[in-house]
């Protein structure tokens, strides 16, 4: 029982330190509730003090950068009034002055007007003067106006041609100076190391019997063993009155040469007869075509071009039978591949090239009498279908001038055919055309004015002309020379070239008696 009293009393105890401590607590967060209001009545009262003062800072710094702008705005306003006026002043000043230019020039405008009806009164009167100036010149002078025209344009046009012909003579002795020297140089060493042999052949060819007798079995009986020759051969056989030979004659350098070939085994065999004749024409053809494929192949050794199609190799040879004005063309392509080749060395250019194209420059007249056109567009179409090159082709086109040549190497083809056609002893003509290109260049010279006589000499190669000394002066030979020349070369085809030689003298004779 004491002890519930007990526990009761600590309880009762308990409780009462528990609600005083508890009132205790109470008041001292009170005086610490107390503390702190009051002190954030202070912070308040602080911060607002101190918003009023920084209120008043801005409000004063805004005022005085208010002032301190409207001030920067005034004077900016000012200075720009001041250019302002300024401009107008300037403005005003140029309107013064156009005003005083608008001014003078109204003054000289009517001064200019009085001035050109002046000149214009003066030029009446002048053209007034100057009419009857020209009519008493015509009067004195026996000349029209016009007639004096003529007489001033034809004195001039003298003097000007005689300038002109100073001036030519002077360009070209300064052009050729050099120019002739080092071509003369380069052509003569090319002629002289290239000066081949050439073989004179015809449409014809002669066979050597042994006797007489052997032109009977040739024929045969009714003339079954000449007819089988001509057949088989396609040539002609001609047996005259001609002691021990018979002419084989044709037009196809080929066929001749196997009918030569067959008749000399037939010959030297001594049997005659349509078999035999046979086997002998077939035995020939092998041969000629043996020969043929071996000089197209000496030809490309000889000039060092390889690489060359068999058809063209074969094309080669087949121009050791061809001819042309009596040069043998493959002699003749030979030649001017040689030449190609010193020429293209001593200016720098592709050898081999320029070899290639001069020795296939005329392989056209191979086949020109087997096929319709010219030795040129023929010779074209072969390398074009062995797809040789384009400088190639153009060069074989080019060469006759046909096309224009579009490389050197083209250019140096045609110089060197040229040259190897031109050089003496090289080609023949026939009398007949021969003769008709001399009286040609005689016609040509003798239709220029001033000409009295015309003399083609060296063999066509110098047209010597005498003129009439009254009608052409010293200064105009010069342009005579040159116009006949270029009449020349538009209207004649020759080889090489033609020297134009101008005589000019005068004689007086009187007789002392």
């Amino acid at each position: 029982m004491e002890l519930i009293i007990a526990i009761v009393a600590g309880i009762s105890l308990a409780i009462v330190a528990f609600f005083l401590g508890i009132n205790y607590r109470k008041k001292i967060a009170e005086a610490l509730l107390g503390s702190a209001e009051k002190e954030a009545e202070n912070i308040k009262e602080d911060a607002r003090n101190k918003a009023l003062a920084q209120k008043k800072e801005i409000l004063l710094e805004a005022k005085e950068e208010s002032i301190r702008s409207k001030n920067e705005i005034e004077k900016e306003a000012k200075e720009r009034r001041t250019e302002v006026q300024r401009l107008e002043k300037r403005l005003l000043q140029k309107e013064e002055q156009l005003d005083k230019k608008s001014n003078s020039f109204e003054k000289k405008e009517e001064q200019l007007q009085k001035k050109i009806e002046k000149a214009e009164e003066h030029n009446a009167e002048i053209q007034e003067v100057l009419a009857k100036h020209t009519q008493e010149l015509e009067r004195i002078s026996q000349m029209s106006r016009e007639q004096a025209k003529d007489h001033l344009l034809s004195t001039i046009e003298h003097e000007v041609k005689t300038e002109a012909a100073v001036m030519i003579k002077e360009i070209e002795a300064n052009a050729k100076q050099d120019a002739d020297k080092r071509a003369k140089d380069i052509l003569a060493v090319a002629v002289q190391r290239c000066a081949v042999d050439h073989v004179t052949e015809t449409s014809v060819s002669v066979v050597q019997l042994p006797n007489d007798d052997m032109k009977g079995r040739i024929i045969g009986r009714e003339g079954r063993n000449i007819r089988t020759l001509e057949s088989l051969t396609g040539i002609d056989l001609i047996i005259d009155d001609t002691p021990e030979a018979v002419i084989i004659s044709g037009f196809d350098p080929v066929r001749r040469e196997i009918a030569k070939v067959a008749l000399e085994k037939l010959v030297a065999d001594g049997r005659v007869h349509p078999a035999r004749i046979e086997e002998m024409v077939e035995k020939a053809k092998k041969e000629v075509e043996t020969i043929i494929r071996e000089e197209g192949e000496s030809a490309s050794l000889e000039t060092g071009v390889h690489g060359l199609h068999p058809e063209i190799i074969r094309l080669l040879g087949k121009m050791k039978y061809r001819t042309s004005y009596g040069q043998n063309v493959l002699r003749h392509s030979i030649e001017v591949s040689h030449l190609c080749g010193l020429i293209a060395s001593e200016l720098g250019v592709d050898t081999t090239l320029a070899k290639r194209a001069g020795l296939l420059h005329d392989i056209g007249k191979s086949i020109d009498h087997e096929q319709e056109g010219s030795h040129v567009t023929l010779g074209a179409a072969v390398l074009k279908k062995y797809r040789e090159s384009d400088i190639i082709i153009n060069a074989c086109e080019a060469h006759h001038g046909d096309v224009e040549a579009t490389n050197i190497v083209s250019v140096l083809v045609m110089a060197a055919d040229a040259i190897s056609a031109a050089r003496p002893g090289a080609r023949r003509e026939t009398l007949e055309s021969y003769i008709k290109r001399l009286q040609k260049l005689e016609e040509i010279a003798n239709t220029f004015d001033g000409v009295e006589k015309t003399f083609a000499i060296q063999a066509g190669r110098e047209l010597r002309l005498i003129v009439i000394p009254e009608e052409v002066d010293d200064s105009g030979m010069t342009l005579l020379a040159r116009e006949v020349a270029k009449k020349i070369e538009n209207e004649v085809s020759y080889p090489g070239n033609i020297k134009i030689n101008l005589i000019r003298e005068t004689r007086a004779i009187e007789y002392a008696k």
